[in-house]
């Protein structure tokens, strides 16, 4: 077995040569985030279980679930999170056929807005439009108190914010817009806090966290990409799986249909490879300034200078691997709340496909060799 290879899948967990740390980054999407359940079973599987997890929406959901879990129960606790909330049948059988799955999609998705989803919300029992202004029916259509039932049956909160997997999710705040991370290494996580980077808003209330209301983060920034970047401690080299629910390429729209689709896929990709670009050029200028001061006399630097130095001596190794959702040709722009256990568990076998595809790429494990910046792969840029 080479160095990269993984053990055998019932083995320890293992990182690629000179790689100290593992980082799963999970962006929002809704019922497309048992795509990010699919991810982590084939990572579980091959071994390579995460030191950092950050999610915004439903990505900090199942962030949550796999950071407030021992490695042994966390792919049990994903898959009863995603049956739970998909628990609802549609129809007695799945029909063949594009048209056909549409008109199913389309009835699933009217039914998780008539009847919202079990374990995760309801319908107020009053219209917000003919709620009293202040009420507490006024500001939202839907109730997530189940939610916060089924987080805290899922996740061990003491577990999650041990240490064990540094855990972060983002939301953003109602009065100021500003956007903000929870992070487990700086504030001990609550159910609020995961439920505050889901709260997208007009569907779910804003969540109270001391005296700050919180939307979903995703209003702001859908990708965590840049918190786990800018918060690497330490100079260790990180390998990262950042796993994207909307591509922000596509093809030309050809009905209204289309222009919701895009239009929510190019909103919610979070504009994902132009923050990773940006990163590689902040980098690359990193890497170019420490050969510069290396070569200017200790002796003629001044303070600031050689503290410039030391920081630059530490910069990590960075390889992303980048996995983003295809969607099928019969959804629709409903595809991220459109809850059936079928969709599900297509959206999940996908992931699981797409990881096994990438781990197959053994040299993509190997992290960048001294000096040579971010490494970035994906296997739908290697396919086109």
């Amino acid at each position: 077995m080479d160095a990269t290879s993984p053990p055998d899948r019932r083995g320890p967990s293992w990182r690629p040569p000179n790689c100290d740390q593992l980082a799963l980054v999970l962006q929002g999407g809704g019922a497309l985030g048992a795509y990010q359940a699919g991810v982590y079973q084939a990572l579980h599987e091959a071994g390579l279980e995460p030191d950092r997890v950050a999610g915004v929406s439903i990505g900090g959901i199942n962030a949550a679930i796999i950071a407030g879990n021992p490695r042994e129960r966390r792919l049990e606790r994903l898959r009863e999170f995603w049956e739970t909330i998909t628990a609802r049948r549609v129809w007695l059988f799945t029909p063949d056929g594009d048209d056909a799955r549409k008109a199913r999609n389309a009835w699933s998705s009217m039914m998780t807005m008539a009847m919202g989803q079990p374990g995760f919300f309801e319908p107020h029992k009053a219209n917000p439009w003919f709620s009293p202004r202040g009420g507490k029916t006024a500001t939202s259509f839907y109730d997530t108190s189940p939610l916060r039932e089924t987080l805290l049956r899922l996740i061990d909160f003491d577990l999650l914010n041990s240490g064990t997997v540094r855990y972060a999710a983002g939301a953003v705040n109602v009065l100021n817009g500003n956007f903000a991370y929870f992070d487990s290494a700086e504030v001990p996580i609550l159910p609020e806090h995961i439920m505050a980077s889901g709260a997208l808003p007009p569907a779910f209330p804003m969540v109270l966290i001391g005296t700050d209301y919180y939307w979903d983060g995703g209003l702001v920034s859908n990708t965590p990409l840049q918190h786990v970047l800018e918060t690497l401690e330490g100079g260790g080299n990180v390998l990262v799986f950042q796993v994207d629910l909307f591509s922000a390429r596509g093809t030309l729209p050809r009905d209204m249909h289309d222009i919701l689709a895009r239009q929510k896929d190019i909103q919610f990709s979070s504009r994902t490879r132009l923050v990773t670009d940006y990163f590689r050029q902040k980098h690359s200028e990193s890497l170019l300034l420490r050969r510069i001061l290396e070569k200017v006399p200790p002796e003629l630097l001044d303070d600031e200078e050689r503290a410039v130095k030391a920081r630059l001596a530490n910069l990590p190794e960075i390889n992303i691997l980048q996995l983003i959702y295809q969607q099928s040709a019969y959804e629709s722009q409903a595809k991220d709340y459109e809850f059936s256990g079928t969709s599900m568990r297509e959206h999940w076998d996908a992931g699981y496909r797409d990881t096994e595809r990438t781990l197959r790429h053994r040299q993509w494990l190997t992290m960048p060799e001294h000096d040579r910046g971010i490494a970035v792969h994906d296997i739908h840029r290697v396919d086109d």
